[in-house]
């Protein structure tokens, strides 16, 4: 329920007589209801009590009445409707039933006042007809696209513009040129909304507003499937404003997203990158999985790992079969000291297990007045919900409404807003647990490790984006020294910011790789080979693999954004790797690097003579020439250009099912 008003009156003799007895006195409510808003007005005495009304599940019907579940029936195991999405402290409490209905027509009941109730989607609405300011109680009169017109609804004790406000959150409305009292609902936003997905279904003020708000959620959400429809959604009903240009557009997301703006000038220790040289990006090639037997002759008769740098080098360069991940993953993520004995992370096991279910029965514990109390907790619990509800199904580990998988992500992302209630919960991160206890299959395993990878990842959700402003910096620098007229392009498009990467730093691509592939791209960025930050070069990887397109297509500011965004599920992992190592090589064999690139991707830099050559100024350096230890692993498989070898053999993809 988004919007409710009681004392909503409706006047059966239609102005006849002013007897107050005869009024029919209700309430209304807006109902959003998957992807549908439900409008509803009903007598008194054929309503609610609103403590009842808590969700609605997924159903066919848009009349869907809410009823409590008996105390006595509130347990894990109620029947609900296979179709019900489970939210995790509502399915216990809510059963939900169909109600008779015809369409279009008053619900019918045995009570008399009963028949002036209705209900319809928002999506029907052809208009809204307001009362003359000034001429009593306002009233709004629905119109529907069919041109039914239902009873005016009087507003006794409250104003009919809350009523407005809240639609206009989810229709765009704009005055009739014949009669400024009637309000028209654009039937545009509802194409775009069942077009694309919800992308944009609301005006563009409270997409703005939302985008100040909450980036991330808008950003994860609804500017994730940006489209060459993304200019109208700014657009007013003002023919004045129908022509607004793309550079005023990007101004828009600038100033929407605060903080990110990157300003050359005024970034401290910013350094402008001219053209060098970097030479021509060398030929990579990959190695098959490191296997079960290959990770045990590596470790010693008491566990520990014998030689840690081959086993990174070796994951860096072909991942890891599946049936290793549960052990390797733990060292990779550091929950496992790499030079501990096999007794010792027994031990450490046991304390861990011991402190998290601990931390899990804090939060299980609070009652229900303790957390209407405490509003932090309740939104947390209700963010994560929502969040666990949107997991990719896709997977057969996640299947099915009411997967144990679901309810162990729910609680452990409980959790750790009991181990770091500071943070909290912050939207992305349930994109971060979910392969993580998908290879796991322990819940305790999962959350230490998605500990371990929030301590890497923590900036990245932080209030103020400092961590997602520097990354983009740090990129806009990898990008311009790798191909200047490339950034030179994005900047001609108002697209220099390089906003459409935001979802890959946030989240570490998890959106933009299928399930299976973003595994096997973790465990290599784990290895923090082969130099800080590869992250944002295989963000350059995957740019520079679209740079031919972009410019000889000419793309402007949305058809940028179109593209990048339409990337997802379309990228070949192993290629990227392959390219993104190839640049890690480009640059660390220049002799002229920047010192900037030098310290974003961590290497060592020798100081140079204000007379040298390189022409770098009193205070430059140059970073002296590296050759990683992790090029000499032998036995490639897929080469930078994505062919094969000839010499090996590709092995075909394992399956991913849980054991």
């Amino acid at each position: 329920v988004v919007y409710e008003q009681e004392d909503v009156f409706i006047h059966p003799s239609c102005g006849k007589n002013d007897d107050q007895d005869s009024f029919v006195s209700g309430v209304l409510r807006v109902i959003e209801k998957e992807n549908e808003i439900i409008i509803d007005w009903r007598p008194l005495d054929d309503t609610l009590d609103t403590s009842n009304i808590l969700c609605a599940g997924k159903d066919s019907s848009s009349v869907v009445e809410w009823t409590q579940t008996p105390k006595e029936k509130c347990s894990r195991g109620v029947d609900r409707p296979s179709s019900y999405e489970a939210e995790w402290d509502m399915v216990t409490t809510v059963s939900f039933k169909k109600k008779p209905h015809s369409n279009g027509d008053a619900t019918t009941h045995t009570n008399g006042e009963s028949k002036w109730s209705f209900l319809f989607s928002l999506a029907d609405l052809k208009s809204i007809k307001q009362n003359k300011e000034g001429m009593g109680w306002s009233y709004l009169v629905f119109c529907l696209k069919d041109d039914v017109k239902l009873p005016p609804l009087h507003f006794h004790h409250g104003d009919s513009k809350l009523l407005i406000k809240c639609l206009e959150k989810h229709v765009v409305l704009s005055e009739s040129p014949q009669d400024k009292r009637v309000l028209l609902v654009n039937s545009q936003n509802k194409s775009l909304s069942q077009s694309f997905e919800n992308l944009f279904d609301e005006p563009s003020y409270g997409l703005l507003q939302k985008l100040k708000r909450d980036p991330y959620t808008v950003t994860m959400g609804r500017f994730s499937k940006v489209t060459n429809y993304i200019f109208d959604s700014f657009r007013s009903s003002d023919p004045s404003n129908q022509r607004r240009p793309p550079s005023e557009m990007a101004d828009f997301l600038n100033d929407a997203i605060p903080g990110l703006k990157i300003n050359q000038q005024e970034e401290p220790g910013f350094e402008v990158i001219t053209r060098i040289d970097l030479g021509k990006q060398p030929e990579v090639s990959r190695r098959e999985p490191v296997s079960s037997e290959e990770w045990t002759k590596n470790m010693d008769s008491e566990g520990r790992i014998l030689n840690v740098d081959y086993i990174k080098q070796s994951i860096f360069k072909g991942g890891l079969c599946h049936t290793l991940r549960k052990e390797a993953w733990k060292f990779l993520l550091g929950y496992f000291p790499w030079n501990s004995t096999k007794e010792e992370r027994a031990n450490l096991q046991k304390r861990k297990t011991d402190e998290y279910f601990r931390m899990k029965l804090q939060w299980k514990s609070v009652s229900e007045e303790q957390e209407k109390r405490n509003s932090r907790l309740r939104d947390y619990r209700s963010l994560i919900e929502k969040d666990v509800n949107r997991t990719d199904r896709t997977n057969k580990f996640y299947e099915g409404e009411d997967n144990p998988g679901l309810i162990l992500l729910h609680d452990i992302l409980m959790t750790y807003c009991m181990y770091d209630f500071d943070l909290g919960y912050v939207q992305g991160m349930s994109d971060l647990l979910s392969p993580l206890l998908y290879v796991m299959e322990n819940e305790v395993d999962a959350f230490w490790c998605f500990v371990s990878y929030m301590d890497q990842m923590h900036q990245n959700f932080e209030e103020q984006m400092q961590g997602m402003k520097t990354q983009l910096i740090q990129l806009s620098t990898l990008l311009r020294l790798l191909d200047s007229g490339f950034c030179s392009y994005l900047e001609s498009q108002d697209s220099g910011y390089l906003y459409f990467c935001f979802r890959w730093l946030l989240i570490r691509f998890k959106r933009e790789f299928s399930f299976q592939d973003i595994l096997r791209l973790w465990e290599v960025m784990w290895t923090e080979l082969p130099c800080q930050n590869f992250h944002l070069l295989l963000c350059c990887a995957i740019l520079e693999s679209e740079k031919q397109q972009i410019m000889d297509k000419h793309y402007g500011f949305n058809e940028i954004l179109k593209h990048i965004n339409e990337l997802s599920m379309k990228i070949d992992v192993e290629y990227i790797l392959c390219k993104a190592e190839a640049i890690s090589m480009q640059m660390m064999n220049c002799k002229e690097l920047p010192q900037a690139v030098g310290e974003i991707l961590g290497l060592e830099s020798s100081s140079v003579t204000p007379d040298s050559d390189t022409g770098e100024d009193e205070g430059g350096a140059v970073l002296s020439c590296h050759t990683p230890l992790y090029q000499s692993i032998p036995t490639p498989v897929i080469a930078a250009n994505g062919t094969s070898d000839s010499t090996q053999q590709v092995p075909e993809p394992q399956s991913l099912t849980p054991a």
